[in-house]
């Protein structure tokens, strides 16, 4: 990207002219740009990138055995890692997008989960650390299309003349899978800054539903409040008050926090069944997970903005219908009674409203996408749920872009708990599809009877362990022994 040295004069003047463009609207009858706000994230500026060398996998345990050039760098505050087999690359690239880092100043990278695969199969692929922490999407897809667009720059620089990539694919996990869900955007090739034509996806246990994973937070904390005898009046509370309503919730609905509720808390447990997903498979062993608990109580009692990335209260219950009693089917009047009972929140108008500059803050999912998408997700995950999946081909449904989305369940409880297995025969799946095979095989998400059968997730689920896996093997295989059998 070049660098223009604009002087403060210059600047003044064109300040000048965007506040009377502004005042005096477009010529269409439009209100003409407008004056993007500052928000917290903006002055979060000390993060640091990672510069250390990416290591060659050891194919003595497990790992490929194709020789690859291996880069490391910088690229506009952002870290990166690229991998490029020495002699068989396939021309195409596959970018990864990283999930969540938390909100520390120190900035992370890493390979690909299916990074054998990719390897074996003749991919080289790019990974950004993005230059900003927190739930910053935007940065996400940014930073990752402008490594995408500077690498044949950055294999110059190293010494290696590489064509441009005939194809770019992309894939992530979690946050990641919000920002590869999110870069085969209609609104995003739109609007994004730097602009990456994709002919595929792969998003792995992803944020597709965009900020209604934010509404279901929301919805937790509400239905925890209000059976924990401490409804909640407004929203959101202060640090302060949390602090003290937090123990007083998990002393009022659980026998052993967070492992065992009582029988108050299993009413919030049937509650969350529905927000997360429905009835299914492994969500029993999901809601009994520490790991899974321990997400979502770090995510609930905020105020609605994803921790100053917005700067409005983005979360909306108006929509959610609780289920609290187990006792039957469809809604009773004791949940007719909560329902009528509990607080409603309502977002910020335009907390996450288009900008004049570049994508959204939050970069949204409208299922308006032109390529072929395969997505995983595991069952039991309950900080971001099923239920994403769901709203992901509710929305693309609704687009008419279903045609171009096939969704898996795995049966796990851990968040992206996928063995590599898993996430290369999706990726796999994808790019056959892409270069003109059939569609491939996946899972209905959206029909209540299908997702109750027991053996739900059976299809798709690979327990094949290796070194790659996100989850130990040992403690997968704990899991899984748990689980009711496919057989």
């Amino acid at each position: 990207m070049k660098k223009f040295n604009v002087t403060a004069a210059r600047l003044s003047v064109l300040a000048s002219v965007m506040a009377a463009l502004a005042a005096c609207g477009g010529s269409d009858g439009s209100s003409g740009p407008v004056a993007e706000d500052a928000r917290p994230q903006d002055t979060r500026n000390s993060f640091v990138a990672p510069t250390a060398a990416l290591a060659a996998m050891d194919p003595a345990t497990g790992g490929s055995a194709v020789p690859t050039d291996r880069w490391t760098g910088v690229l506009n505050g952002a870290g990166y890692q690229i991998e490029v087999p020495k002699t068989n690359w396939n021309g195409k690239l596959v970018m990864w997008a990283h999930g969540y880092a938390g909100t520390g100043n120190t900035l992370t990278v890493s390979p690909p989960i299916m990074r054998k695969y990719l390897l074996d199969n003749g991919y080289a692929w790019a990974a950004s650390s993005y230059t900003k922490n927190y739930y910053d999407v935007r940065a996400g897809v940014e930073d990752t299309n402008a490594l995408a667009l500077n690498f044949t720059k950055i294999a110059a620089a190293n010494g290696r003349t590489l064509v441009e990539p005939s194809k770019f694919f992309i894939s992530g996990v979690s946050m990641g899978g919000h920002i590869t869900a999110a870069a085969i955007e209609a609104e995003t090739a739109a609007t994004a800054n730097n602009k990456v034509k994709y002919s595929g996806a792969v998003p792995l246990c992803g944020v597709v539903g965009d900020t209604a994973l934010a509404d279901y937070f929301g919805g937790y904390q509400l239905a925890a409040q209000a059976l924990a005898g401490v409804p909640a009046s407004k929203f959101p509370v202060t640090a302060a008050e949390w602090a003290v309503l937090a123990p007083v919730i998990r002393s009022a609905l659980w026998a052993t926090f967070p492992t065992v509720t009582n029988a108050q808390g299993d009413k919030l447990k049937t509650a969350v069944q529905q927000l997360s997903g429905g009835t299914r498979p492994f969500y029993n062993e999901g809601w009994a997970d520490a790991g899974n608990q321990g997400n979502l109580w770090a995510s609930i009692g905020g105020d609605g903005t994803f921790s100053g990335i917005l700067n409005g209260n983005i979360v909306d219950t108006t929509q959610i219908v609780y289920k609290i009693d187990a006792s039957a089917p469809g809604q009773t009047a004791l949940d007719n009674f909560f329902n009528a009972s509990i607080l409603k929140i309502s977002p910020t108008p335009d907390a996450n409203r288009k900008r004049t500059d570049g994508l959204r803050w939050i970069p949204v999912i409208n299922g308006e996408f032109s390529v072929p998408v395969v997505t995983l997700h595991t069952l039991g995950d309950l900080f971001v749920p099923f239920k994403m999946e769901q709203v992901y081909a509710t929305r693309a449904k609704a687009k008419g872009n279903d045609r171009l989305l096939v969704q898996r369940a795995i049966r796990d409880v851990g968040h992206c708990a996928f063995t590599a297995a898993e996430a290369a025969e999706a990726f796999d799946a994808m790019v056959k599809w892409e270069a003109g095979g059939p569609k491939p095989a996946g899972d209905d998400v959206l029909t209540p009877a299908v997702i109750g059968d027991p053996k739900y997730g059976c299809t798709f689920t690979n327990n094949t362990p290796s070194l790659q896996d996100y989850t130990a093997p040992a403690v997968r295989a704990a899991h899984q022994a748990k689980y009711p059998s496919c057989s």
